[in-house]
């Protein structure tokens, strides 16, 4: 029986490293005739941010969603810290694409956050102090404590990814998988969500991100995965990050004095 050490912190189970907190193999998903994602194969090591990098249309978000089972699969499997989904889903927090969520649904930024705590909660149970209490600790975590009884519809495209994340957080995950966290925000809210994703990551969770800003992957991940429909190189920034790669996802749609301008790994 493999041995399974728990964080002394916060009594989180801590799988052998060779495990993974999310390993895809073989998996394949179409939306007709041509495969969206074809045959991939993704190992997330646990307390480690991964970025998956790719052109327009390469099935990043695809794989994420096929992996959570969101999107169906034609084939293929996929495993959260060794385990079908179904068994850990306490421990996987999904923030999706912002433009995904129906912003016009009246509710406050609190309630929103609340629902991260639904395994909690249940189905019409009372919220009770310490519930409400962890949802404002989520949200001071993102710097939107003091908007916490505004609609959500009223707030920016990067206050919303904020309230999104904080939702998260309050599930208190072990792996956060995000789709295109950036899109659409400011500067500010993209330094926010980046510290605190790092945070994260040093207190041994594992972040998945969908990125699109190939100019601040080496700066903001210490793991890339490049695809275009499959997986075409996943590893350390250092060593997977390369011109080769990139050339080969892209095929050709970045020109030389794009990737001259990004801080690559070894080549």
């Amino acid at each position: 029986m493999k041995a399974i050490k728990l964080a002394a912190s916060e009594g989180r189970a801590v799988h052998p490293a060779g495990e993974g907190a999310l390993v895809v193999r073989g998996l394949t998903v179409s939306y007709g005739e041509a495969p969206a994602v074809f045959s991939a194969d993704l190992t997330v090591p646990e307390g480690s941010m991964t970025a998956i990098v790719g052109p327009n249309g390469a099935g990043k978000s695809t794989l994420l969603k096929a992996a959570l089972g969101v999107t169906p699969r034609l084939s293929g499997q996929a495993h959260f810290f060794g385990e079908p989904l179904g068994q850990v889903r306490r421990r996987v927090a999904y923030v999706p694409q912002r433009a995904s969520v129906d912003w016009d649904f009246p509710t406050r930024v609190l309630d929103v956050v609340l629902m991260g705590l639904w395994r909690d909660l249940g189905l019409l149970r009372p919220v009770r102090a310490r519930h409400r209490q962890a949802a404002l600790d989520a949200l001071a975590r993102v710097g939107m404590a003091d908007l916490s009884d505004r609609q959500i519809g009223q707030l920016s495209g990067g206050q919303q990814q904020r309230v999104f994340l904080a939702r998260s957080l309050a599930q208190g995950a072990d792996l956060y998988l995000l789709d295109e966290p950036f899109a659409g925000v400011d500067a500010a809210t993209e330094r926010a969500i980046i510290d605190v994703l790092k945070a994260l990551r040093d207190e041994g969770r594992t972040v998945v991100a969908v990125h699109h800003d190939l100019s601040t992957v080496a700066d903001y991940f210490d793991r890339v995965a490049l695809m275009n429909v499959r997986v075409i190189t996943e590893g350390p920034v250092a060593d997977a990050f390369t011109r080769e790669a990139l050339q080969e996802a892209y095929g050709g749609r970045l020109a030389t004095v794009q990737i001259d301008q990004l801080r690559l790994g070894a080549t």
